[in-house]
């Protein structure tokens, strides 16, 4: 009885409490109103980010959309090492891929990009550097990891890169360190190098140009020979061929998707090529100075996961590279053309 009456003494003096307080003016009403509104909101706020974070510990699964440039043999193992990466830290139950490829098509790129934006994806991989740009394009929001990529600074726009984008970027490149001395050491000799590119790939620019200055140093005479898509292929193949005592093609997508056209106009000529990536070698080339993306691809799917699960921000991540490189040669190219590699080359499986 003396608790029930406790009780309603209280219930009473709440509510004189608030009579009086509603009688001190509607100015003072309506604020505290409002800071209780805009407290109510702020703690739900809070609670519905703290519950969608221990959903996701609770074992929902994160969305990864991936888009990847076209299908070839270097992207495909940097997909597929990013997966493995991914998959092996977080269990296969924890993540669920998207996984589309825009066919070369930078166009597609966006449309599938866009699509991962619509669907709020938990983060993206750009494989290849058109995926890169449109993912840049697409979103500010969404973290966004690039692979495949030679020159974030070049890809994205940024003057004075210095490793960090700073924004929702960051993923892992496969830089040109030793390519020049590489093919200065197969072929000492020759005095006229082509650079074989796709003046539609920025990153191909990129790589062409620090090849240039590094052979130019050697004393190598060096001359571009860009082409603008898979049609004019033929012809200016043809013309490098007709012109150069040794091709450089850089890692480049759409010579990646041709190397047997690159092959058949280059070997009967005998003019060998020195390739940008093993792939690209083993279809037209005679040596590489080789990174395996599959590597790089696990190195961004480690990034990956600190990202996903809150460990790191990618804003502050800077950009990683490869751990390792190769020498690698194709024998059957080397044969083909008389070519004897030096010792500390290793084959390239057939």
């Amino acid at each position: 009885m003396k608790k029930s009456m406790k009780i309603m003494s209280a219930a009473m003096s709440g509510i004189m409490v608030l009579s009086l307080a509603a009688c001190g003016g509607s100015d003072a009403g309506t604020t505290a109103a409002k800071d209780t509104t805009e407290a109510a909101s702020e703690a739900k706020d809070s609670t519905d980010t703290q519950a969608a974070q221990e959903e996701k510990a609770d074992g929902e699964a994160y969305t990864v959309g991936i888009c990847q440039l076209v299908q070839h043999d270097a992207l495909d193992a940097a997909t597929e090492g990013f997966k493995d990466a991914i998959t092996e830290a977080l269990g296969a139950d924890a993540v669920t891929f998207d996984e589309q490829n825009a066919q070369g098509d930078s166009n597609t790129c966006s449309t599938i990009i866009n699509s991962f934006v619509s669907n709020d994806v938990d983060l993206i991989l750009a494989n290849a550097t058109a995926a890169l740009q449109a993912a840049q394009a697409g979103t500010s929001d969404i973290p966004v990891l690039g692979t495949s990529v030679t020159e974030y600074g070049v890809a994205l726009g940024i003057d004075d890169f210095t490793g960090t984008v700073g924004s929702n970027i960051s993923g892992t490149s496969d830089p040109l360190d030793e390519q020049a001395a590489m093919l200065h050491e197969l072929f000492p000799d020759a005095k006229n190098v082509g650079l074989l590119y796709c003046s539609a790939e920025a990153n191909s620019q990129y790589q062409v140009d620090t090849v240039k200055a590094a052979l130019e140093e050697l004393g190598y005479t060096c001359e571009y020979y860009a082409f603008s898509d898979s049609n004019d292929l033929s012809t200016i193949v043809t013309n490098a061929a007709g012109a150069c005592d040794v091709i450089y093609v850089p890692t480049d997508n759409t010579a990646a998707s041709n190397t047997e056209i690159i092959n058949n106009i280059c070997q009967p000529a005998g003019v060998p090529i020195v390739a940008g990536e093993e792939g690209i070698c083993k279809g037209c080339g005679v040596a590489t100075l080789s990174i395996s993306y599959y590597d790089l691809g696990v190195a961004t799917g480690k990034m990956a996961v600190k990202i996903l699960t809150g460990e790191s921000n990618v804003s502050e991540m800077p950009i990683e590279y490869a751990p390792q490189f190769t020498k690698k040669y194709n024998p059957a190219a080397c044969e083909a053309l008389g070519i004897t590699v030096p010792e500390g080359y290793e084959a390239i499986a057939e």
